[in-house]
């Protein structure tokens, strides 16, 4: 049971860690990497033909 717990929690942390990586990336005014974009479920290339105004 604790390891299954454990697993849970790096996983979750794992996750976190590429969120923050992809938050950081877009406020530095770069592109995220696509490991860390595909880890959250968002298609990379359709994260590129993103346009900002």
């Amino acid at each position: 049971m604790f390891k299954r717990t454990g697993l849970a929690i790096a996983g979750l942390a794992g996750v976190f860690g590429n969120a923050v990586a992809a938050a950081a990336a877009v406020n530095g005014g770069r592109q995220p990497r696509s490991r860390d974009l595909r880890a959250l479920g968002i298609d990379p290339q359709a994260f590129r033909d993103i346009k900002s105004f």
